[in-house]
């Protein structure tokens, strides 16, 4: 008789942390890499004047910028704009994927106007949004909307278009209707596709937020950088920039953990 055994909870357990620690220390490999590729630049004068900043001369600026001119604030400020437009702009993406990944002729028939705003870059709608919005906050975050709508929509359909068929067929052959196949099948199967989208839409809007930060803002981390650009306060500008991809990668790296956290049934079935 042969006897079968089966990886134990804690075996599992030592894997992933395995894999955990081994990305994680691959990952400020590569942060270490990049820090020194920095200094070289830095260092050789392949850019003329004080045009690259060395690391530690953009960390001390840094410090006086949170501790004297309350960049924190800022960030705040940036980080509340960006989360509200990601959150409005993926809720409206949300239904509108659905429908054009479960109706082929309208996928079909939306597809190109989809793909057509998607292409215009945010900043190119600027001067319509201070005609139709003004110069308030409102301008702002509806900048941040679109640009995470568009993103939202593409990613949602065609995740959601390409579920695994033999999943819709088994329901269908179980007796469900298409109602039931649609909110027991096809809901649950797309959710990381969901969770994508959100990440997606959270890139595109940190990479849309100095944009929308021209219309007028008074204070968030584009208008740090526009400010210390007017000024060729090149350290501060490198701050700005460095905020807001230290920000975007956090917030991503959580919103990673809540969709491992709650998909994990998917992963285990694999």
């Amino acid at each position: 008789m042969t006897t079968v055994t089966t990886p134990s909870s804690t075996s599992r357990g030592r894997v992933a942390l395995a894999n955990t620690s081994s990305r994680i220390g691959l990952g400020i490999l590569g942060a270490i890499i990049a820090v020194l590729a920095w200094y070289a630049v830095a260092l050789s004068g392949i850019v003329s004047g004080e045009g690259v900043p060395r690391p530690d001369e953009v960390v001390r600026t840094g410090w006086v910028m949170i501790t004297e001119q309350d960049l924190i604030f800022d960030l705040r400020v940036s980080m509340t704009r960006v989360t509200i437009g990601v959150a409005v702009g993926c809720v409206a993406a949300l239904p509108i994927g659905y429908l054009l990944a479960w109706y082929a002729p309208l996928r079909a028939m939306a597809e190109p106007l989809v793909n057509f705003f998607r292409a215009l870059p945010p900043i190119a709608l600027v001067p319509l949004v201070i005609v139709y919005f003004g110069i308030g906050e409102g301008a702002r975050i509806s900048i941040l909307i679109y640009a995470s709508f568009f993103a939202g929509v593409v990613v949602l359909y065609e995740g959601i278009s390409a579920i695994d068929p033999l999943l819709i067929r088994a329901a269908r052959v179980l007796g469900a209707n298409r109602w039931e196949v649609f909110s027991r099948t096809v809901v649950f199967a797309s959710i990381p596709h969901f969770f994508t989208a959100i990440r997606v839409a959270l890139g595109v809007s940190w990479a849309t937020v100095v944009a929308a930060e021209l219309v007028a803002a008074q204070r968030g981390l584009g208008t740090v950088i526009n400010d210390a650009a007017s000024f060729y306060r090149i350290p501060d500008m490198y701050v700005g920039i460095a905020m807001i991809g230290f920000t975007a990668l956090v917030m991503d790296l959580i919103l990673r953990l809540a969709q491992r956290r709650l998909t994990g049934w998917q992963e285990k079935s694999r």
